[in-house]
């Protein structure tokens, strides 16, 4: 097993009497990045934003530092969230709209503690709420549950329809999704289930328990585990496995378990340019020792493009496999973008990994209005 480590670190710092100082940084075994934001107290404003790459993956990730002067003028406030994956998410880069959000956070909370110790001064404080200040407020919430039926399409009659692929603030550094807040954003546009599949992170069948329990809801636990090969979502195996993985080996504790592997975004990144120019073909694809591995293919995925799932479902074709659709949100409103259908009933991981080791099952375009209104 090859080592693998993720961290976030996030410092605030009193540059004079309206100023904070945010540093965050985001730092795996395969990327790494930093961003510096400046904060009016006064306003709680953004002021200035810095930020760079320490390690990247594709020669697209340098062109994501640009578009993070579009935070700048934004003020910390209910639907500041919206605005950062919108303006920074989209046109520059998630994780640097993540980390973003993390310093949006913690300078909420420091000009909350500041207030707090004015008062105690002088009996004045900052009206300022740290977790409300940056997530959406009430008001926001509401409409969202007000307006079913326009929320998805392509939603067949009768089964069930489950996101596969979704990531959760306990589990995922990268993400910033309280799991609370998921299940219900899920149960609100009408999903019969989802499935937490953090980054090499296992959910304790008590934990996931607890939760159906508290939300009334089917909660699957899954995992989106590193392999040299690429990310693989895994089902039905309880080991806790850290770090980077060799495929082969995964195949062969997967299979000892009875569960069932998924090749997450397989071709994410890999059609930066058109396909034509590359000269990849499906038949091509199939020569990566990747889907001699795995029992099917994510062919539905929020956070490539168009032409990489397009991609992704002519090779599960020629592979005479399964496909199937998961959002992998990082952010509550991304759950339910791409899911998938299922004929029968799943009441549990035993009989969600049946299904699909059986191929009963067909991604599906589900949330699709979030992504015409973000378009």
């Amino acid at each position: 097993m090859l080592k693998y480590m993720r961290n976030k670190l996030i410092s605030v710092a009193r540059e004079g009497d309206d100023t904070l100082s945010v540093y965050g940084v985001l730092d795996d075994d395969l990327y790494g990045l930093w961003v510096k934001v400046g904060v009016s107290l006064s306003g709680m404003r953004i002021v200035s934003v810095e930020g760079g790459w320490n390690r990247w993956t594709t020669p697209e990730c340098w062109r994501s530092v640009a578009p993070l002067q579009d935070a700048v003028g934004l003020r910390i406030e209910p639907g500041l969230r919206q605005k950062v994956q919108k303006s920074v998410g989209r046109s520059a880069c998630r994780h640097f709209a993540n980390i973003l959000l993390e310093c949006c956070h913690a300078a909420a909370e420091a000009a909350e503690w500041i207030g707090r110790h004015k008062q105690e001064r002088s009996g004045s404080a900052l009206p300022v709420d740290a977790r409300k200040a940056v997530d959406a407020g009430p008001e926001e919430k509401i409409a969202t549950k007000q307006k079913p039926g326009k929320e998805w399409r392509n939603k067949p009659s009768g089964g069930m329809i489950i996101d596969l692929h979704v990531h959760t603030s306990t589990g995922s550094s990268c993400s910033s999704a309280p799991v609370d807040d998921l299940i219900e954003e899920a149960k609100s546009i009408g999903l019969d289930g989802i499935c937490l599949t953090d980054h090499n992170f296992v959910w304790r069948t008590e934990a996931l328990e607890r939760l159906r329990q508290k939300h009334g809801f089917l909660i699957l636990g899954g995992n989106e585990i590193t392999t040299d090969q690429g990310d693989i979502l895994v089902f039905g195996l309880a080991k806790d496995i850290k770090g980077i993985i060799k495929l082969e080996q995964l195949r062969e504790e997967v299979l000892e378990a009875g569960g069932c592997m998924i090749a997450a975004h397989p071709f994410r990144g890999f059609l930066v340019f058109d396909v034509a120019e590359l000269g990849l073909t499906p038949e091509k694809a199939l020569e990566r020792s990747l889907f001699s591995h795995v029992d099917g293919v994510e062919v539905l995925n929020s956070k490539v493009t168009e032409s990489e799932n397009d991609f992704a479902a002519k090779v599960a074709k020629k592979l005479g496999t399964f496909g199937t659709g998961g959002s992998d949100a990082h952010e509550v409103r991304e759950v339910g973008i791409y899911a998938t259908w299922f004929p029968g009933i799943i009441r549990n991981e035993k009989e969600l990994v049946e299904a699909l080791k059986c191929g009963e099952c067909s991604p599906v375009a589900y949330r699709s209005e979030w992504m015409e209104r973000e378009g």
